[in-house]
């Protein structure tokens, strides 16, 4: 059992589908019996009056035959029931009932019993009051001071306040501005009733004030009011909570002031008897009710706090001292003293669990069996101890807790994309241009050869390339069975993917014997989509802003071998020549495989096109600013726009209206430029994602270029990859420029570093947005600098490579403070690539097809 757990002292449930509510529950003596038992008094809404006087035998009982006391049905719904002196010429206790249009005092009394059954209890009506109006609650005391009796004040459904003097009626109130009634609660120090109006204002009302002002049947002013005789019904204090309240409790501890306690929907405040706060506790979890009661400690109050977690919060004034778990929501809590036990705490749940209960602990009976000693065998110990180590290096050798092979097949995934285009293409929403996109195939088969459970498939492409149907799920999959899945990848974008592989990937669990739930795997296999599915035929031109020359260790082939369907590329976009270069040299080391050919290489001895790579950088850089900027811009119009709400608020709430003074024309205005900087927001932010998009492409060109330029091995590469390509995505706070800056610095002060004491220069632990890029673009061109004076990629510090032997025909060394163009001479063969698409087109005569890459 948890240690926070309400202790079950008694419980029972009341009836059947019967609702109650916060003043449904009361504890006191009401048969006077003088003994200091209180009994429990429970109305329901269904009109049905309890009277329990719980003595369970044992701690949990539930209830028995002669705990309930007292069952009776009043006919009418029960509101509230209360026990106080409400009958004249007597100080004994009586009952109060409120019911919506009638109000009942009852006497309740118990005959000794002379057989088995017990005692005999029956209540007494000893007067009723007929309600006008629709009554909401009441509340009771000493009114005006009396000695010795209690009268009672009842809130009518419209905000007027009934004032009874036992058996006959005193006066009504209307109570000011009054739209929906809240909790009432009298306080006898200040003789005053304290309530919380519809305008979340506390407010306080001096019986005396009630009792001389206006009677509630003339609302209207009368002559004699105008003349000075009559008084208006004024408020004594107020406080504004700013929440509705739930319920309003009055403590008057002789160790403690006066203390009005109010439980709203989020806080709870005690209160001065003046209306000051004294102090307000914000609470975690949406409470239900609550009591304050006495505290061993002299200065504060404890505080009961009922939550809807069925949690039961005991607070200190704001500091939580305990916190136990119910069985149940409560919507009211009572503290009495039953069958000798004080201090029980009852509560009573909405759908009628009542139980009672008490905070504590209780002693574990349980105690740990002594362990036999027996003499430990060493020479056994390190024998199992060696076996134990054998295990262990044979399962660091493998990396795999699983065997390779078993969990290998487990499942297998293939992917087959589609030779053609779909007869229908499947794109929609293209924002490509008029012409009809296509679309192509791609279907993933998966074959398990054991029962595999929650199989589920992913696939990823790459932006701009969208997926007809990405997601696939199969609850479970028997052994040797085989799905196959298909969808269709087509373009979306007026710009290129940096890459044209894709990726499925499923994750899977094995069940086993001892873990039903299964052992969770993944698994994955690559797919590469055509070239075509991105490009298109287009007429040849002989300009292109942009050229690159790929030289080979072979004799040049045919264009029409490795491109059957095209002759010349060419693009005003720079990043758009990276899926052809790259496409062509696969084909190209394609080609060479299938003739044999295994020395096949290709290189490139041209200058590094830096600074069409640095346009790309400033580009996405300005985009990044410009966000920032517009966020910045939005966040203050947002300011401003509340602002002037709430300015707005305060002038509708005044009851003396004031001139608008164009609040609302400003409010109009302000509005607009919200709409208008979030729209702008929402296109920078699509434009930094082509930016991000492009700026891909195009490091991967350059990745390409470095590696074939200095002949670069594929570790060398993975390395410059994982340094220009660390984000997936890109954002406002961990952007491309600065991950990029800290990599390449990182670079250039271990491998790449010139002195041992540019090695021992510590980099900023913290990265934030730059001011600009030209410390980027100096780390880069210092980067192609020092590869080409013979540095080399590693990941360790102590194979720096010696920079003193220059390539040929390699990256000249630029400045680093000033970055030059540089122009190299090309072929009269060259790849071109055209604006915005890649285009195809087929061979014309005046031009070789043997005049591919080189000549």
């Amino acid at each position: 059992m948890s240690l926070f757990k309400a202790r079950d002292w008694w419980s029972t449930v009341l009836g059947d589908k019967e609702e109650f509510d916060q003043g449904c529950l009361c504890l006191a003596d009401v048969d006077n019996t003088g003994n200091g038992q209180d009994k429990i008094i429970v109305g329901s809404f269904m009109g049905y009056l309890r009277i329990f006087n719980p003595h369970p035998v044992k701690t949990g009982d539930g209830a028995q035959a002669e705990d309930l006391l007292l069952e009776v049905h009043l006919r009418d719904p029960i509101l509230q029931v209360e026990v106080g002196k409400f009958v004249s010429g007597t100080e004994m206790l009586h009952l109060a009932v409120l019911h919506s249009r009638k109000l009942c005092v009852y006497s309740v009394s118990g005959t000794v019993g002379n057989v088995e059954h017990g005692n005999q209890y029956q209540i007494k009506l000893m007067y009723e009051h007929n309600l006008q109006r629709t009554a909401c609650n009441m509340t009771y005391g000493s009114f005006g001071g009396v000695k010795g009796r209690d009268l009672i004040c009842i809130q009518s459904m419209d905000g007027m306040l009934m004032v009874f003097e036992q058996e006959s009626y005193a006066f009504g109130r209307f109570l000011p501005g009054s739209l929906l009634p809240g909790p009432l609660a009298y306080s006898s120090r200040t003789d005053s009733f304290i309530t919380v109006s519809s305008c979340h204002q506390v407010e306080s009302y001096k019986y005396q004030v009630l009792a001389f002002a206006t009677d509630a049947d003339k609302r209207e002013e009368t002559e004699q009011q105008k003349h000075g005789s009559g008084k208006r019904l004024v408020v004594d204090w107020t406080l504004n909570i700013g929440e509705q309240a739930l319920d309003i409790c009055i403590v008057s501890f002789i160790q403690s002031a006066s203390s009005v306690f109010v439980l709203g929907e989020r806080n709870f405040f005690c209160l001065k008897e003046n209306g000051q706060i004294r102090f307000m506790k914000k609470l975690d979890c949406s409470p239900s009710c609550f009591l304050p009661y006495c505290s061993v400690s002299e200065g504060t109050i404890n505080t009961l706090i009922g939550n809807h977690n069925k949690m039961l919060h005991i607070y200190q004034d704001v500091t939580l001292k305990w916190a136990t778990q119910l069985p149940h929501v409560p919507v009211a809590v009572r503290v009495g003293c039953l069958h000798d036990l004080k201090g029980v705490i009852v509560t009573l749940s909405d759908d009628g669990h009542l139980q009672c209960s008490y905070l504590g602990t209780d002693p574990s009976l349980f105690q740990a069996p002594k362990v036999e000693s027996r003499e430990l065998n060493y020479d056994e110990l390190d024998m199992e101890l060696k076996e134990l180590q054998k295990v262990i290096k044979n399962v660091n050798k493998s990396q795999d807790v699983w065997p390779l092979n078993e969990r290998e097949d487990d499942l297998k995934i293939s992917a087959m994309v589609s030779p053609n285009f779909d007869s229908v293409s499947q794109a929609t929403d293209v924002e490509v241009g008029a012409d009809l996109v296509p679309s192509v195939t791609v279907k993933v088969t998966l074959k398990n050869r054991v029962a595999l459970q929650k199989v589920k498939l992913s696939i990823y492409v790459q932006p701009p390339l969208v997926l007809t149907g990405d997601q696939f799920t199969f609850e479970f999959m028997a052994p040797e069975m085989t799905r196959t899945v298909g969808f269709s990848v087509y373009l979306k974008g007026s710009y290129l993917p940096p890459e044209l592989e894709g990726n499925a990937v499923v994750s899977y669990s094995r069940p086993t014997e001892r873990n039903p739930d299964g052992i969770p795997r993944v698994s994955q296999c690559k797919f590469r989509l055509p070239l075509k599915l991105v490009c298109l035929p287009g007429q040849p031109s002989k300009t292109a802003s942009h050229k690159l020359t790929i030289d080979t260790n072979k004799s040049p082939v045919s264009l029409l071998s490795l491109f059957p369907e095209r002759y010349r590329i060419q693009s005003e976009q720079f990043e758009d020549l990276w899926l052809i270069t790259n496409e062509l040299i696969i084909r190209l080391q394609e080609y060479f495989e299938k003739q044999g050919i295994k020395d096949f290489t290709c290189s490139f001895s041209g200058s590094v096109p830096l600074q069409e790579y640095f346009e790309l950088i400033d580009h996405h850089f300005e985009l990044r600013i410009n966000g920032e900027k517009l966020e910045e811009l939005l966040s203050e119009r947002a300011v401003q726009f509340r602002a002037i709400q709430r300015r707005l608020l305060t002038r509708f709430k005044d009851k003396t209206p004031a001139p608008l003074q164009h609040l609302d024309t400003l409010l109009d205005g302000t509005y607009k430029q919200v709409i208008a900087l979030a729209d702008a927001v929402e296109e920078n932010q699509d434009n930094l994602f082509q930016s991000f998009t492009r700026l891909k492409s195009a490091t991967r060109l350059v990745i390409l270029l470095i590696g074939l330029w200095q002949k670069l091995s594929a570790d060398q590469i993975a390395i410059l990859e994982a340094a220009f390509l660390p984000l997936q995505q890109d954002t406002q706070e961990l952007g491309w420029e600065e991950t990029v800056d800290a990599a390449l610095s990182h670079l250039l002060k271990t491998c790449l570093s010139k002195s041992s004491k540019e090695q021992a220069l510590n980099l900023s632990s913290q990265l934030g947005i730059p001011k600009d890029t030209s410390q980027l673009k100096k780390h880069i061109t210092l980067l192609c600098d020092r590869l080409a004076k013979g540095g080399r990629l590693c990941l360790s510090t102590d194979a720096a490579a010696p920079q003193t032997m220059v390539m040929p025909g390699g990256c000249a060394t630029i400045p680093e403070s000033d970055l030059e163009e540089r122009s190299i001479e090309q072929d009269s063969s060259e790849l071109f690539t055209n604006h915005k698409h890649l285009m195809m087109e087929t061979p014309v005569p005046e031009v070789s097809p043997l005049q591919g890459v080189t000549e």
